[in-house]
């Protein structure tokens, strides 16, 4: 396993955060709570019925104590019995309503952010695939999106139902009794002070709970996925041993975390407790002196411990919201990272002026005569050059051949090819245009693409088959199966086409997963067909059949191989050696062997390893003759 989960110098996140709360990323998670107004009013609206209600109850406690004390019995208890059972209808109505919206919009959120994550992955560059580990990703698409699609609905249902609590009994107990309500109001400068002291520490230990959560999640990736090789390795216990150094960092910072917010809310309890001492003794005076009614200093102790109530949910909340904060800036960074391949700004204006003329968008409805690579070179974020000054042509109904040592730039030039990385140097031309002037869409929508080890994805054979072209009919995918070599091999199987395969085509063998990639992608229809290693996972007898009907297809292509085995590859019209990144050789089979350069010592080589192979045998007992 790699240590790339479990090292945090061997990588980084998308961010540096900050140490304090930072409202922008709240900010941009309310806009999708903003996207249902409807429901998030009528979540407020709720929210201040409740808040309302709660605060009318001592108001109708001390009305009536009063009233006794004025007047005995003879007071009107059914009318304050009806008002009594109207708010109680109310603060139910309202309870329900708030608990009905809250969910809805929680529902609403989680769905919109997951879906912007998800939209943004499709849109996101190789590269950014190439520095995440697959379990970072999901992390943020899984338990990030829900804590904050939770934090988010039910903190704004609060942040309501508490300032309206707050805002409504200050209120009322300035107007009861001005003295009494300063004294109660002056622990808010010092519960303000505390907060800000937890603020940072509880964040901090958040985003590092977050962090290991996401390597966390990585590291279960990758023991499942290479799961064979850890046994073949016999690496269990090493492989042990560093995912629990991950599950004791997780732990230690969860501990550090949780304490942290247990100390803080018991504190806010304790500002609570001696502020309702504090006033039940001057309000116990005040009343013995008759300064104040009994029933005001009833309705005013239990303001006071109403008054708290919501302070200790805001105080929950912020420290929820400290924690999440570092899911929220994970995602956040996930939905906004912008791709680093991608249309520009003239291409979208043009693009944009077409759709207004209701003109056919930007396409290769032309044949694509010829890609031209001029001065081409490129080097990956370590900075070292990988691709040095590579000058290429290939025409329409080519077949260029890409051969040399392993490491040498053949994969890459592909990918240049398929603009899945951009050139750092020079430029690539698509009938003369340089290609970062069409759209993304225009230019791979005309690709095939075969790699030495292409993905399945769970369902029927004839599904993956159909992914090349969706609205194929079964007659379309017989005839590309039967181009690819694939038809006999999959009615062999026992439910022939309709064969369901595991993930990632966990059921089918290499040979045969790469039949069916062979097939989708000739259901396609390229106008270029890459194919990177992909024949090097088929019998030679398989082989022979895909270049068999290859030959015809790729009679009106461009296609672009990638070939160890020499022999797959004699027939290419133009066969370049690359080298260390540059191009040293290229002609046809025939011009090459007779250079008797590079390309005709690697032949060389591989026909003698071939007829080693081959050879028969050497008897024990026949060796004493030679």
């Amino acid at each position: 396993m790699s240590d790339a989960f479990y090292d945090d110098d061997n990588f980084s996140d998308e961010f540096t955060p900050d140490k304090d709360l930072k409202l922008g990323v709240w900010t941009q998670l309310l806009s999708y709570a903003r996207r249902y107004p409807k429901d998030l009013v009528l979540l407020a609206l709720c929210a201040v019925v409740v808040g309302i209600a709660e605060i009318s109850f001592p108001l109708v406690t001390r009305w009536v104590i009063d009233d006794i004390g004025l007047h005995g019995q003879d007071i009107d208890l059914l009318g304050y019995g009806t008002l009594y059972g109207i708010l109680c209808v109310a603060l139910g109505g309202a309870v329900l309503g708030f608990l009905w919206f809250g969910g809805k919009l929680r529902s609403h959120m989680s769905h919109d952010i997951r879906r912007d994550g998800f939209a943004n992955l499709q849109r996101l560059s190789f590269a950014y695939y190439d520095e995440r580990p697959v379990g970072w990703l999901m992390a943020r698409m899984t338990s990030d999106c829900e804590r904050l699609s939770n934090i988010m609905a039910w903190g704004i249902l609060d942040l309501f139902w508490s300032f309206t609590i707050m805002l409504g009994i200050s209120g009322a107990m300035l107007i009861m009794e001005p003295v009494l309500g300063v004294i109660i109001l002056l622990s808010l400068p010092l519960l303000a002070i505390i907060s800000r002291y937890f603020q940072t520490r509880i964040l901090r230990s958040a985003r590092e709970v977050r962090q290991t959560n996401s390597r966390i999640t990585g590291a279960y990736n990758e023991n499942i996925m290479g799961v064979l090789t850890s046994k073949v390795f016999v690496k269990e216990a090493d492989n042990l041993n560093k995912f629990g150094r991950l599950t004791d960092r997780m732990h230690a910072a969860s501990i550090t975390n949780a304490v942290q917010a247990a100390i803080y809310l018991p504190i806010v309890l304790t500002l609570s407790a001696l502020a309702t001492g504090i006033a039940l003794v001057v309000g116990g005076v005040e009343s013995a002196w008759g300064l104040i009614s009994t029933g005001t200093l009833i309705a005013f102790l239990t303001y006071t411990r109403h008054f708290f109530e919501p302070i200790e949910q805001l105080a929950h909340w912020f420290a929820e919201m400290q924690m999440a904060q570092a899911s929220a800036e994970r995602v956040i960074s996930l939905i906004q990272a912008e791709p680093d391949i991608q249309d520009s700004q003239a291409v979208l204006d043009r693009l944009a002026q077409r759709a207004t003329s209701g003109a056919e968008p930007d396409a290769f409805n032309q044949p694509i005569e010829r890609i031209t690579f001029e001065g081409v070179g490129f080097r990956y974020n370590t900075g070292k050059p990988v691709l040095h000054n590579i000058d290429l042509e290939i025409q329409r109904g080519q077949s260029v051949a890409v051969v040399g040592a392993t490491g040498g730039g053949k994969t890459t030039l592909i990918s240049l090819l398929a603009r899945f990385y951009e050139p750092t140097a020079g430029r690539i031309l698509v009938n003369g245009v340089d290609y970062r002037d069409w759209s993304l869409q225009a230019l791979q929508s005309s690709l095939g693409v075969v790699l030495q080890s292409s993905h399945l994805f769970g369902g029927t054979i004839a599904d993956n088959i159909r992914y090349g072209h969706l609205s194929a009919d079964q007659k379309q995918i017989l005839v590309a199966a039967k181009q690819a070599g694939a038809h006999d091999v999959i009615t062999a199987m026992p439910l022939g086409y309709e064969t369901v395969i595991g993930e990632g085509g966990s059921s089918l063998s290499a040979g045969q997963k790469q039949l069916i990639s062979f097939a989708r992608a000739l259901l396609a229809d390229p106008q270029i067909l890459i194919m990177d290693e992909a024949t090097s996972s088929v019998d030679t007898l398989t082989e022979a059949r895909i270049e068999q009907g290859l030959r015809a297809l790729l009679k009106d292509r461009i296609s672009v191989i990638i070939a160890h085995r020499l022999s797959t590859i004699r027939h290419a019209s133009k066969i370049v050696v690359i080298d260390d990144g540059r191009i040293i050789e290229h002609g046809n089979h025939d011009e090459l062997i007779t250079l008797r350069g590079r390309y005709y010592h690697l032949f060389q080589q591989q026909s003698l390893s071939n007829l080693w192979q081959h050879a028969e045998p050497i008897d024990a007992g026949q060796s004493d003759g030679i």
